[in-house]
């Protein structure tokens, strides 16, 4: 199966946010996230791009790149929120928005992709191996503020 990748726009909000509340289990509202996509959408660094099969939204994923000054990181991406509606799963849709995620970030002149994915996504791990990415052996930190 093939789906259509477009990068998202504020009409796509509904359709994101229901498929990232199924796939991660999050209660994400429409009205925060309608307010922070039209944020991030001034800058051309944030970049979501949706997969659309029967003009429903059917896989996601976030690009945030990082423009730096350091060598040799230098201009580098980050993934997340990478998801495919499960009734999609197992069809290829995700190697296709891979496909898809890593030309963009070829042309924003990223040197790397990096993809945040959480522990328990077994399955999404080895579709990450298989394309080529390669688990670091460093930790994920975070903090609350």
């Amino acid at each position: 199966m093939k789906a259509e990748f477009k990068r998202a726009t504020i009409n796509d909000i509904v359709g994101m946010v229901s498929l990232c509340n199924l796939c991660f289990d999050e209660a994400t509202e429409l009205d925060f996230a309608g307010k922070m996509f039209m944020q991030m959408s001034k800058d051309p660094n944030q970049i979501h791009l949706n997969g659309w099969h029967d003009g429903k939204i059917i896989a996601h994923t976030k690009i945030t790149v990082i423009p730096t000054m350091y060598t040799p990181m230098e201009t580098y991406a980050i993934l997340n929120h990478f998801c495919v509606h499960p009734d999609f799963r197992r069809h290829h849709v995700a190697i296709h928005m891979l496909k898809e995620t890593e030309k963009i970030c070829r042309e924003m002149g990223c040197k790397r992709i990096n993809l945040w994915s959480r522990n328990h996504r077994i399955a999404a791990h080895a579709l990450y191996k298989h394309y080529g990415f390669d688990l670091m052996e460093s930790g994920f930190f975070t903090k609350d503020l």
